[in-house]
C-alpha cells in the first residue's frame, strides 16, 4: 500500500470518528434536555400537588363551615335558635328533660330498656319531655356521627314530634345503633335507611333532602351548645341524664340515670310528687 493511500484511509477514518462523535454529542444534548424538561414538569407537578394539598388542608371542614352558617330551626321548636324541644300534652304539669348523645351506647341501652315506659307515661300525660341533644362523643372518639344524627333528628322533628320520637327510638335500637367506635351515623345514606323503618319518614323526600343538604347542621351545633351550658348549670357528668324541676333523677345507685323500668318508675314518681 502506498503512503498516499494509507494517509487517505486514515483521514477518512478520522472524519467518520468526528461525525460519529458529533452525532453522539447531539444525542446526549437532546437526552439532557428531555431529562431537564421532565424534571421541571415533575417539580411543577409536585409543587402543584403540595399546593393543592395545602389548600385542601387549610380548607375548612364541612362542620367548621357550618359554625358560621345561619341557624335553620326545625318546626315544632321554640326558644332561641329553636333549641327548646318540648313534646307532650299541653296540660301536663311537669317536664322531664332528657339529655342524650346519638352515639352514646348507654343512651341506646336506656332507650331500649326504659324508652317504651317513658313513651307510655308521655302519652298518658304524666309529663312533657324536653329533649336536649349532645355531640361530645364526636370530639372524644372522634367522628361526626353525633352531629350528623342530631341534624337528621332535626329533620324528623320538622316533620312532626311523633316522627322525631319514633326516629330517635329507631336510631337507638339494637338493630341500627352502632358501636360507639363505629361512626356509622356520619353517613346520610345510613340515616335515611334507618328513617325508612319509620312510617312517617319512609320515602319522605322532604326529610331526605334536609338530611342530605344538612339543613339542620347548624341547629345541631347550637343544640350541643345548649347541652354544654346546661351541663355546667346542673353539673351533668354524661348521658343519658334525666332532669325534673332542676334535679337530676337517678337509679337505685343514687348516681347514674335509672337504667331499669323499676328504677325509672321509682325515680319519676318521686319527682312527680315533689
Amino acid at each position: 500500500m502506498s503512503s498516499r493511500n494509507s494517509q487517505a484511509a486514515k483521514s477518512q477514518a478520522r472524519e467518520r470518528l468526528r461525525v460519529e462523535r458529533e452525532r453522539q454529542a447531539k444525542r446526549a444534548k437532546v437526552k439532557r434536555q428531555v431529562v431537564v424538561a421532565g424534571s421541571v414538569v415533575a417539580v411543577l407537578a409536585l409543587a402543584g400537588g403540595i399546593g393543592y394539598a395545602v389548600v385542601q388542608a387549610n380548607k375548612p371542614s364541612h362542620w367548621e363551615a357550618a359554625k358560621t352558617a345561619p341557624v335553620v330551626a326545625p318546626a315544632n321548636t321554640s326558644g332561641k335558635d329553636g333549641t327548646t324541644v318540648v313534646i307532650g300534652k299541653a296540660d301536663a304539669k311537669k317536664t322531664l328533660t332528657i339529655f342524650e348523645d346519638p352515639r352514646c351506647p348507654i343512651c341506646a341501652q336506656f332507650e331500649q330498656t326504659v324508652g317504651p315506659t317513658v313513651k307510655k307515661d308521655l302519652d298518658a300525660g304524666e309529663f312533657k319531655i324536653q329533649y336536649v341533644g349532645a355531640t361530645f362523643l364526636d370530639d372524644r372518639i372522634p367522628g361526626e356521627g353525633s352531629k350528623n344524627a342530631l341534624s337528621a333528628l332535626g329533620a324528623a322533628l320538622n316533620v312532626s314530634p311523633e316522627a322525631f320520637l319514633d326516629y330517635k327510638s329507631a336510631l337507638y335500637s339494637t338493630k341500627y345503633h352502632p358501636d360507639e367506635q363505629d361512626d356509622k351515623f356520619k353517613s346520610d345514606d345510613y340515616l335515611i335507611k334507618v328513617a325508612n323503618t319509620v312510617s312517617t319518614l319512609k320515602n319522605n323526600t322532604a326529610f331526605q333532602k334536609n338530611v342530605k343538604d344538612g339543613t339542620y347542621d347548624k341547629w345541631a351545633l347550637v343544640m350541643n351548645d345548649k347541652f354544654d351550658t346546661d351541663s355546667k348549670k346542673y353539673k351533668i357528668q354524661g348521658t343519658p341524664t334525666l332532669l325534673m324541676d332542676g334535679k337530676i333523677l337517678t337509679g337505685s345507685d343514687g348516681t347514674n340515670a335509672p337504667m331499669s323500668v323499676p328504677d325509672f318508675n321509682t325515680a319519676i314518681q318521686k319527682a312527680l310528687q315533689s
